[in-house]
């Protein structure tokens, strides 16, 4: 909440809001607040992203992707299951899964917001013209989206994936 209220007074002394639109942001912040969540874009400004969840490769040989970055980079191996595993790298997990494509990619990037509230991220996704998917690996604590270049981008609460 106070990162919020400093974004709000940084915006208002660079002239980016009047002090009308500041009062009306402040009220609406501290009403999201009492009511335990959030809004997603408490001055218009989207999503505040507190960390990378995780980052998904798919490739053709997952298991010499999975020991090129445990030995090279001491990644922690879990969660192998013969066709995909969990790297881990601090609180980021590098998820690599037998693709399905001959070429290897990167499949998408999951972000953990802060005060995940999953009705008001949906919202906030359709409102700006997004069609927010549920993930559907199980994982109801985050939704897909396309970026402006067509990437999939998760946008999590940061529960652990399930795929």
């Amino acid at each position: 909440m106070e990162h919020v209220i400093a974004n709000l007074l940084h915006e208002f002394e660079q002239g980016k809001m009047n002090r009308r639109q500041l009062i009306q942001s402040l009220a609406a912040a501290a009403t999201a607040a009492t009511a335990g969540a959030l809004p997603a874009a408490a001055a218009g400004n989207g999503f505040l992203a507190a960390s990378i969840n995780h980052i998904m490769y798919q490739v053709a040989d997952y298991a010499r992707t999975r020991d090129f970055y445990s030995d090279l980079m001491g990644m922690k191996v879990s969660g192998d299951n013969g066709s995909q595993c969990v790297l881990t790298v601090d609180k980021t997990l590098v998820l690599v899964r037998k693709g399905t494509a001959g070429t290897p990619r990167i499949d998408h990037i999951a972000y953990t917001i802060e005060n995940w509230n999953k009705d008001g991220v949906e919202a906030e996704l359709k409102r700006r013209g997004l069609e927010p998917r549920l993930d559907t690996g199980g994982n109801e604590e985050s939704f897909h989206v396309k970026d402006p270049d067509g990437y999939d981008l998760q946008i999590s609460s940061g529960a652990l994936p399930r795929k």
